[in-house]
């Protein structure tokens, strides 16, 4: 997957290492797209300096707290933050306010930071001999969280040289160089990043910034991909099923995109089948991997793959370590089905916080090595041939726009509500973005409880995509089985059927 323009003997030692020497070689070489204004390299170090002299004022010993809102100068921040060494809690902006307060209890935070207002970029050179990281290492680097599909998501704490290893790995693989155009769709707080904004600063390539409010606008994504031309483009099967719409209205091919990933969620094979005519320049690719151990496996499609089958996870990424468990316990060997274990050399040590004595870290079941190894809580199925295939969850989550949300926790928080007498949620087939929340509650008698506070409860408490997208409130009594528990095929026939 190497283009012609990788060198070995340029890959930076480290992420910030890459940064300032792109700053220090090209200051004016673009670093960051956004809204049609191109900000160089030189201006994104100018902005850091500044927020390294606020930081400078803040008391080391805990992270630090910043909203993950994408902008370039959410980008400064933290650029600010990793050459300070100073870790970075990046909390998504649109968790409840009750959920926020809960990480940064749980990592420490005792400074939450916007970034400074400082009008327009300034395109000067930083001075350089200011410019270099601050001595010693942060414990960890980067604070990233899970979707937080039981409420309150996880904190997983990455430290400095995981995040420059996955860096180094992406930027061969992907053929990422200075002047290569890479193209942001997630954000900033999902571990997509680590190759989107990340791998590209740190070899002074190009971001191409799709702006949050417009994520789900396909005609505004196929305009960036056709004015500003990037290589590379990494994001969830939605974005696909978007550009795949707006492209269809007006006929349009991308043919400057050299490797498409897609990953988060399954990609349906009806509009995978389109995706060679979309981008005909384009290797593409199925990645697999968590927040917690990075990209685990990749897989390069051939145009052979069955379509009735889930496409195959792939090969593990160079030092990877893959496993099957059974529901014994025991290590599957060859074929079969099991619990997928994985270690990387990207991962976290574990949890922070609450979850910091989580099951998930466990040693090799078979006492094989001292290495690491993450349960992933997906089940993957081996052929005969030995290719992995993902089946499901090994617990009732199911991924939403990518992300993974447990609809138990979401009728959990509508039955915490006191006018709420029952409640189903339910994961239904949606044309574009895969799978969305569907819910019905039944109120009490004499409430007037509706769905605009109902909302509001849900959003106090739970991340926005485990926020049912529909949401119907009866008087009636919730069909049961003959056990006694909610019958949800009969929930959705009297409820989310198109009669209804």
């Amino acid at each position: 997957m190497k283009s012609a323009g990788t060198a070995a003997d340029r890959t930076p030692r480290s992420l910030t290492d890459g940064i300032l020497a792109q700053a220090r070689r090209s200051p004016r070489a673009t670093a960051l797209v956004w809204r049609d204004e191109e900000i160089s390299y030189g201006a994104l170090l100018h902005r850091a300096a500044a927020e390294r002299t606020r930081l400078a004022r803040i008391p080391a010993g805990t992270p630090l707290g910043v909203p993950a809102v994408k902008s370039p100068a959410t980008i400064a921040l933290v650029l600010a933050a990793l050459l300070e060494r100073r870790p970075v809690l990046l909390p998504s902006p649109l968790l409840g306010a009750d959920v926020l307060e809960r990480l940064y209890r749980q990592a420490g935070v005792e400074h939450v930071l916007t970034p400074l207002d400082t009008g327009t970029w300034e395109s000067g050179r930083a001075r350089f001999a200011d410019a270099a990281p601050s001595e010693g290492a942060a414990e960890p680097a980067l604070l990233l969280t899970t979707s937080g599909s039981t409420g309150t998501p996880k904190i997983v704490p990455l430290r400095a040289e995981a995040v420059d290893r996955f860096a180094r790995w992406a930027a061969d693989a992907f053929g990422i160089v200075p002047g290569t155009a890479v193209f942001n769709y997630a954000p900033l707080n999902f571990d997509l990043c680590l190759l989107d904004v990340w791998t590209t600063l740190a070899h002074g390539a190009k971001v191409v910034l799709v702006e949050t409010d417009r994520a789900t606008h396909g005609g505004h994504l196929l305009d960036l991909l056709l004015r500003h031309r990037p290589e590379v483009v990494q994001a969830v099967p939605l974005f696909y099923r978007l550009l795949t719409d707006a492209a269809r209205e007006s006929g349009a091919t991308v043919p400057g995109v050299r490797h498409a990933l897609f990953t988060g969620d399954a990609l349906p094979a009806p509009l995978r089948a389109g995706l060679p005519t979309l981008l005909p320049g384009a290797r593409l690719y199925n990645l697999y991997g968590c927040t917690e151990t990075n990209d685990s496996f990749l897989y390069e499609l051939t145009g052979a793959e069955d379509p009735a089958l889930p496409l195959p996870l792939g090969s593990p990424l160079p030092g990877v370590g893959a496993l099957l468990v059974g529901a014994d316990g025991t290590v599957v060997e060859g074929p079969g089905t099991g619990e997928l274990y994985v270690t990387t050399p990207f991962q976290t040590e574990g949890y922070l916080g609450a979850a910091a004595g989580s099951a998930a870290f466990v040693d090799h079941p078979a006492g094989a090595d001292r290495r690491r190894w993450f349960r992933s809580g997906d089940l993957l199925t081996r052929s005969a041939d030995g290719t992995l295939r993902l089946d499901g969850r090994t617990d009732f989550q199911v991924k939403v726009r990518g992300v993974r949300i447990n609809p138990q926790e979401t009728e959990h928080v509508l039955l915490e509500h006191p006018g709420v007498l029952e409640a189903a949620v339910l994961a239904l087939p949606d044309p574009v973005a895969g799978r969305l929340l569907h819910a019905v509650a039944r109120r009490a008698p004499g409430s007037d409880l509706n769905s605009l506070t109902l909302r509001g409860h849900l959003a106090r408490g739970l991340p926005r995509a485990a926020i049912p997208s529909v949401l119907r409130i009866t008087d009636g009594p919730l069909p049961r089985t003959s056990t006694g528990k909610v019958d949800r095929d009969q929930v959705v026939r009297a409820h989310f059927t198109k009669e209804n």
